[in-house]
């Protein structure tokens, strides 16, 4: 199967994925074919459904947000070279060095990038800032019924507290970034795909 999948790729869509994402020659032909495979309806794209038969996502708190970062605003397919361009967030970034080409801009793997990725998760209404209530909401994802009402009330305006710093009762981009400036997103927000 892996020898078909990659035959129904060309060789110039495997060199212009190879730049956009960093990914290896090897690692673009076995994730295509994990594509091909996802692909029920056999149509080059995977819709939301083709996603959420993925066990891994299934079951994650998160999965539907996670599914929802690889569409497009008003998409409900996604195609190969979207794919590949959403999963080049987890790339880790170590392989950025391997892979560096001055002409081209910040990898998608970076720690802005991922930043910005995780921050969109948040983003519900993708008004560019996150609100008590979207905060709330994907709070309520993570713990289900776990914790009380009040509790994760209380969560949430501690969390805006400490991270608004312009008060506005929101978390934009920029406080986002400041409030996790120590945490090691280049680790936590990465999958080591094999070479």
């Amino acid at each position: 199967m892996g020898s078909r999948a990659s035959s129904l790729l060309r060789e110039e869509d495997i060199e212009e994925i190879k730049k956009e994402t960093g990914f290896s020659h090897s690692q673009i032909t076995r994730l295509y074919s994990r594509f091909h495979s996802l692909d029920k309806g056999e149509n080059g794209a995977l819709s939301r459904e083709d996603f959420q038969r993925i066990p891994e996502l299934a079951i994650n708190p998160l999965g539907d947000r996670i599914i929802n970062a690889f569409f497009p605003e008003g998409e409900d397919q996604v195609n190969f070279r979207g794919f590949m361009r959403t999963l080049a967030h987890f790339r880790p970034v170590e392989d950025n060095e391997k892979n560096k080409d001055p002409s081209s801009g910040e990898p998608l793997n970076s720690r802005n990038n991922k930043l910005l990725f995780a921050f969109r998760l948040y983003d519900l209404d993708r008004d560019d800032k996150i609100s008590r209530d979207e905060l709330l909401q994907v709070l309520r994802m993570m713990v289900g019924v776990n914790i009380s009402d009040e509790q994760l009330g209380s969560i949430a305006d501690r969390t805006i507290q400490e991270a608004d710093t312009n008060g506005d009762m929101s978390i934009s981009f920029s406080e986002f970034i400041k409030v996790l400036e120590k945490v090691d997103v280049e680790q936590k927000m990465s999958i080591r795909f094999l070479h």
